[in-house]
């Protein structure tokens, strides 16, 4: 039974991680307003290194459509604005020698339906990996059965990671719908 609970343990955790990183896939897509994790993908060559643009500078919102950065070494500003430019956005950073600042433009209804479109398949993405935990946890389960372990027992078990994946692909569905409405609305 311990190596039952192990395996049940294990799958809820991958599962978990393809929640989170689900999470982090629709962080970046932006809805609109302007946000500063929009630039958390950004990295820009400080010395040789890429390195986070958080590390590199402050990144704030001015107001809800424009976002400020600030670096903390007057030269970066020409490479954060090449980063930014690189990590290809749509961003158009403007620089005027204190600071880079960024005009977020408004989504038009195409775009924002672009971005739905991009949610859900990054929901699909994530409901695929909690599937694919699912399965690894049953071969799992069903290699346990020459080490004495009951039919019973197997189907009990089958039927527990069931029950979380249906958890896990249920809490997708709920992300993806919430960034659907972050972002269809005007």
């Amino acid at each position: 039974m311990e190596e039952i609970d192990m395996i049940l343990e294990e799958a809820q955790v991958g599962m978990e991680k393809s929640i989170s990183h689900l999470n982090l896939e629709l962080g970046k897509i932006r809805a609109g307003r302007a946000n500063p994790s929009m630039l958390d993908s950004v990295k820009v060559d400080y010395y040789g290194s890429l390195t986070p643009l958080s590390q590199i500078g402050n990144v704030s919102t001015l107001d809800s459509r424009t976002l400020t950065i600030q670096p903390w070494e007057k030269v970066m500003l020409d490479e954060i604005t090449k980063a930014i430019i690189n990590a290809n956005l749509g961003l158009n950073p403007q620089n005027n020698g204190e600071v880079i600042l960024i005009s977020v433009p408004v989504l038009t209804e195409e775009r924002r339906k672009e971005l739905v479109k991009r949610a859900k398949s990054e929901g699909e993405h994530a409901k695929v990996s909690i599937r694919s935990q699912r399965k690894d946890a049953n071969d799992m389960i069903k290699s346990l059965k020459d080490e004495g372990l009951s039919e019973d027992q197997i189907k009990d078990s089958e039927n527990e990671i069931q029950r979380i994946t249906d958890l896990f692909t249920k809490k997708v569905d709920e992300f993806v719908a919430l960034k659907e409405i972050d972002i269809m609305k005007v």
